[in-house]
C-alpha cells in the first residue's frame, strides 16, 4: 500500500448505489472507478450538506456488495440502512473527534470481515480530528488488507493534512440553485415547490429534498427576517423570540421523523417477509435516526441565522444614516455570523440563540426603537 495521496480517476457508469448521489457527477465517477479496484483509504471532502456522509455509506455499500453496488441485494440494503456487519460508522461523540473515537475506529479496522470480502470503516467529520489524528494515522496508512477506510471532512484543515495525505481525495461541491432545482424536478417535485426549496437549500440537494416535503419553509424564513423589527430592548422579548425560533425548527424535524417512521415500517415489513421476528440492528437504526434529527435541527438553525444575517446585510447596504447606526448594523451581522459558526461546537442552542438576540438588541439597528 502506498502512503502517498492519489487522485481517483473517472471511470465507467456508476453502480446503482452511487447513482443516487444527485448533482455530484465528478465525485460519483471517481467513486465508481474506485469501487472496481479499491485501495486502503479515501477522503471525501466537501462543505456541509454536499452529501459526503451519504456518499461514504453508498460507497461502502458498493464495496461490500458482491455485484459492486447493485442497490437491491441484501448487502446493499443492509449497508444503506446501517445494518451491514462489515460496514462500521464512527462519528464524533463531542465537539471534535475524540481520541476515544479514533481508538474505536482503529479497533474496528483490525477485525476480519464477517460476510463480505472486505470491511469498510467510515469515520465522519475528520476535519475536527484534533488530537486524535496521530491515533488514526498509522491505521489509516496501513490497515489490514481486507479493511478500507472512508473518511469525510468539510475541508482539509492543517490538523488533518498529514492524515489526508494518506488517502485518495474525492471532492464534493455545493451546487447552484438551478442544478438543485433540476434534481428536484427529476424527483417529481412540482415546479413552484422545487424552485422555492432549491432557493432555500444553499446549494444542498439533501436539504432541498427535505424542504420540498415541508410546506412551512416560507413561513419560517419570514419569522427569521422579522426578528430585527420585533426586538424591543427587553430581555423578555428576546427570550420569547428565541423560544419561538427554536420551536419552529421542530417543524422540519417532524418532517424527518415522519420519513424515518416510513423507513422503519418498510424495514420491519422486509424483516418479517424474511421470517425474522425482530428487525436486526433496530438499535443502530434508532441511533442513526437520532443523529439525523440533530443534524437537521442544527442545519435549520444555521439556515435561519443565514436569513437573519442577510436581513441585516440588506439594512447595511440600504442604510444612509449615521456612522454610529452603520456600525451597529455591521456588528449585528458579525454577531449572527459568530453564532452560526458556534453551532459546530454543539452548544446549548437555546442559550446561544437567546444570547445572540440580547446582543442584537443591544446593537440597535434603528428599526423598531428609533
Amino acid at each position: 500500500m502506498t502512503s502517498r495521496a492519489r487522485r481517483a480517476e473517472p471511470g465507467p457508469a456508476a453502480p446503482a448505489v452511487l447513482a443516487t448521489l444527485a448533482g455530484q457527477d465528478r465525485a460519483v465517477r471517481a467513486l465508481a472507478a474506485a469501487a472496481r479496484s479499491p485501495v486502503h483509504a479515501y477522503l471525501l471532502v466537501g462543505p456541509a450538506g454536499t452529501g459526503t456522509d451519504r456518499a461514504a455509506i453508498a460507497f461502502a455499500a458498493a464495496l461490500v456488495c458482491p455485484d459492486g453496488g447493485c442497490g437491491h441485494c441484501p448487502a446493499c440494503r443492509d449497508a444503506l440502512a446501517g445494518l451491514h456487519p462489515d460496514v462500521s460508522v464512527v462519528e464524533r461523540s463531542g465537539a471534535s473527534l475524540l481520541v476515544e473515537d479514533a481508538r474505536s475506529a482503529v479497533v474496528l479496522a483490525q477485525r476480519a470481515p464477517v460476510v463480505a470480502a472486505r470491511q469498510v470503516v467510515v469515520v465522519t467529520d475528520v476535519h475536527l480530528v484534533g488530537q486524535a489524528a496521530p491515533v488514526l494515522l498509522k491505521s489509516v496508512e496501513e490497515p489490514p488488507e481486507t479493511t478500507v477506510f472512508v473518511l469525510t471532512a468539510e475541508a482539509v484543515t492543517p490538523g488533518l493534512a498529514t492524515l489526508a495525505s494518506r488517502c485518495v481525495h474525492v471532492p464534493f461541491a455545493l451546487l447552484d440553485s438551478r442544478t438543485v432545482e433540476a434534481v428536484l424536478l427529476a424527483d417529481g417535485v412540482e415546479a413552484e415547490q422545487a424552485a422555492r426549496a432549491a432557493a432555500a437549500a444553499g446549494g444542498r440537494v439533501d436539504r432541498a429534498r427535505l424542504l420540498a416535503r415541508d410546506p412551512g419553509v416560507a413561513e419560517r424564513q419570514a419569522r427569521w427576517r422579522a426578528v430585527p423589527a420585533r426586538l424591543d430592548g427587553t430581555g423578555a422579548t428576546a427570550a420569547a423570540l428565541a423560544a419561538e425560533l427554536l420551536a419552529s425548527t421542530e417543524e422540519l424535524v417532524e418532517v424527518v421523523r415522519r420519513r424515518q417512521a416510513e423507513e422503519v415500517e418498510e424495514a420491519v415489513a422486509a424483516s418479517r417477509s424474511a421470517g425474522e421476528r425482530q428487525l436486526p440492528g433496530r438499535a443502530a437504526m434508532d441511533e442513526r435516526h437520532k443523529r439525523e434529527q440533530r443534524r437537521v435541527r442544527s442545519d435549520e438553525l444555521r439556515a435561519g441565522l443565514a436569513v437573519l444575517a442577510a436581513s441585516y446585510r440588506a439594512r447595511l447596504a440600504a442604510e444612509q444614516s449615521s456612522s454610529r447606526r452603520l456600525a451597529g448594523v455591521a456588528k449585528a451581522v458579525d454577531a449572527v455570523d459568530q453564532a452560526s459558526a458556534a453551532l459546530a461546537r454543539n452548544p446549548n442552542e437555546a442559550l446561544l440563540l437567546e444570547a445572540l438576540l440580547v446582543r442584537l438588541d443591544g446593537q440597535g439597528d434603528g428599526d423598531s426603537r428609533h
